[in-house]
């Protein structure tokens, strides 16, 4: 397995896209997005997924992106909302650099809104996105190196706050051996 330098885990609205995406050109590594590599595997959009082929069968999907990029892809990582609902997908994050970026339901509303085609919260939105982080924040965290609040920072903030949590450095930028200051 190529291991990532990080992966993104957390609910719809979180960040995890944009947080991503800057966090990977900051590290001067690759993005990717494994809701986005499912969408092209199966021809659909997820919701479609959901509504024809169920959530069963979703989730085997997602487990076979996550392992997929994992063992291809040595950059950012980010998975959908509830890829942490499944315990293979879990297994398959034992012992990675896996940040929970955590957000609030009223940030969460103000970046993404409620009404985007989100199959899991179709019906009375918020209510859902409450019941689904009670079952999720337990399984974000289990999995997480570092939890990292999003609400009220820019994505470039806590693409910082990663990078100090994970004591990351860029691709080009070789890590000082320890002990040693750099002479001027």
């Amino acid at each position: 397995m190529t291991a990532p330098v990080v992966v993104l885990v957390g609910p719809p609205g979180a960040g995890k896209s944009t947080v991503g995406a800057l966090l990977a050109e900051r590290l001067d590594v690759g993005y990717r997005d494994t809701d986005a590599d499912i969408v092209v595997t199966a021809g659909k959009p997820i919701a479609e997924i959901f509504i024809e082929d169920g959530e069963g069968h979703f989730r085997e999907l997602e487990r076979e992106a996550v392992r997929t990029a994992l063992d291809t892809h040595p950059g950012v990582l980010s998975l959908g909302g509830g890829a942490i609902m499944d315990d293979g997908t879990r297994k398959l994050l034992t012992g990675l650099p896996v940040v929970f970026l955590d957000v609030e339901l009223a940030d969460a509303v103000k970046r993404v809104g409620l009404d985007a085609p989100r199959p899991l919260l179709a019906v009375n939105p918020r209510k859902q996105w409450r019941e689904l982080m009670e079952r999720r924040r337990p399984l974000y965290t289990e999995v997480a190196r570092a939890v990292i609040a999003t609400g009220d920072r820019t994505p470039a903030a806590v693409a910082d706050a990663i990078v100090d949590a994970l004591e990351l450095r860029p691709a080009a930028e070789p890590a000082r051996p320890a002990g040693r200051e750099e002479q001027a």
